[in-house]
């Protein structure tokens, strides 16, 4: 579960530096969670009603490749699931996108409920409006009833130029906008997340699970905010 534990000090009229602890983002309270290559099972993705798996990576090699992440097909029942590729380039070739496409092809027929694919891509700020033309792309490829996401930066909703954003909105069905980078959360990530309302696309938190997590005021009143996810990893 998430502890708060929120300390006030106060002396006098004097106004002190405080240290406060914040809340910690743990998986059994959240249920949909990301779930990469090389972390263990826990007891999270027992409970999980949304599962983000990484499947494979594009690498930036010569030529670009397709690599798999993970030895076996899924077999996870009836529990919503979402396909996701690292990327590191949008450089595809037609058979990167047909990998892509056998990939979920296997998962679905495994008996897998994969409603979606998530790029996982640190598009720059500011050339959104390229990856939204890549993204089209790729949606034009996909089979008509699976979804598209991405992952996002946080930087976005701080510094997005109108019209890429704009541009995203009419491509994706969601985005998940990360407070973290790596295994450290964002210093400062109350700072971005405060001008959620520039987003004009159904989107979600993602969180790093231990990590520091304050939800910024209004955000579930947000019309566009779907949830979050929190991002597992091994013990330390």
């Amino acid at each position: 579960m998430i502890r708060a534990v929120i300390a006030i000090v106060a002396l006098g009229t004097a106004l002190l530096p405080v240290p406060i602890a914040r809340e910690r983002a743990e998986a059994p309270a959240y249920d949909a969670v990301w779930l990469w290559a090389g972390v263990r099972a826990q007891p999270a993705l027992a409970t999980a009603k949304r599962l983000y798996l990484l499947q494979g990576q594009i690498e930036a090699t010569d030529p670009v490749r397709y690599a798999a992440q993970r030895a076996a097909i899924p077999r996870l029942g009836n529990r919503e699931v979402w396909m996701v590729v690292r990327v590191e380039t949008l450089a595809w070739s037609p058979a990167i996108y047909d990998q892509l496409l056998a990939a979920l092809g296997r998962w679905r027929a495994a008996g897998n409920r994969v409603v979606g694919v998530q790029i996982d891509f640190d598009a720059r700020t500011r050339h959104l409006e390229d990856y939204a033309a890549f993204l089209r792309g790729l949606r034009g490829r996909l089979p008509r009833d699976c979804r598209l996401g991405i992952t996002g930066l946080l930087d976005w909703s701080a510094n997005g130029d109108p019209k890429g954003l704009d541009a995203l909105a009419g491509v994706i069905d969601e985005a998940v906008l990360q407070i973290y980078q790596g295994r450290h959360v964002i210093p400062g990530y109350q700072a971005y997340l405060a001008k959620l309302d520039r987003l004009k696309l159904p989107f979600r938190i993602g969180l790093l699970q231990g990590g520091e997590w304050q939800p910024p005021p209004g955000l579930e009143a947000n019309p566009w905010f779907r949830g979050y996810v929190i991002f597992l990893r091994n013990p330390d």
